[in-house]
């Protein structure tokens, strides 16, 4: 019984530690352009700029190269419509 309750209480806290705030916004800001800088290294990968929530509006976080992540692919941020208005969508490592 008590092992039932360890795992009960890990999927609880990996469900609340994984919930992050949603903030929706009636218009997207315009899109962000700006020049890449050259690679540091071969084996960089380009991690695109992100939208910060600042309590009242999002503002815009430039890119920076990492260091490739073996097993991962970048998926790059992006807005998504959220009914009544938008809602951006952070940029992650993906499996694959």
């Amino acid at each position: 019984m008590k092992i039932y309750f360890y795992l009960a209480a890990l999927v609880l806290a990996g469900t609340l530690v994984s919930c992050r705030p949603t903030y929706v916004v009636h218009e997207r800001p315009p899109e962000v352009v700006y020049t890449r800088p050259a690679p540091p290294a071969r084996n960089t990968v380009w991690v695109s700029g992100n939208w910060v929530w600042t309590g009242n509006r999002y503002l815009w976080r430039e890119g920076h190269w990492e260091t490739r992540r073996p097993g991962r692919r970048w998926v790059e941020g992006h807005w998504v419509s959220a009914g009544h208005g938008w809602r951006w969508q952070p940029g992650y490592w993906r499996r694959y």
